[in-house]
């Protein structure tokens, strides 16, 4: 299921042509699977305190129309992959007033052990939330 996370463009988030700077659109692809995975019962601080980080392996982004100053987005997260091993998401930020699309994209990260920085799998108490979140 996708989730749906509203944000407001601030004047820092745009450049001298007076849009958005492209780079922020990577940013909001993190508060999308931030929020995605706080509606499924997973907090980014607990998995750390549980010795696992998620680096971020790829990430692309396609961008269709310049959103502004002061613009309200919704940025519209959907899960492709929530595995022991690793999360893939693909996203839209839509413009809320006329539902413009402007940035289609993906990102994907794997598990990491926090100590090693090697590739791990996540216990089965984090794993089954993944499922969970990746079916409904």
């Amino acid at each position: 299921m996708d989730t749906r996370t509203d944000i407001r463009v601030h004047f820092y988030d745009t450049d001298t042509m007076a849009v958005v700077h492209h780079s922020n659109y990577i940013r909001w692809f993190e508060i999308g699977r931030v929020e995605f995975l706080r509606s499924a019962d997973i907090t980014l601080n607990e998995l750390m305190e549980a010795g696992f980080v998620f680096p971020i392996t790829e990430v692309k982004a396609k961008y269709h129309a310049p959103a502004q100053f002061d613009d309200e987005l919704v940025i519209i997260t959907h899960p492709e992959a929530l595995t022991k091993a690793k999360m893939a998401f693909s996203y839209e930020i839509r413009r809320k007033e006329d539902n413009t699309l402007c940035v289609t994209g993906f990102t994907q990260n794997v598990f990491t052990d926090k100590a090693s920085g090697k590739i791990t799998r996540l216990p089965e108490v984090y794993a089954a939330k993944l499922q969970a979140a990746m079916n409904r």
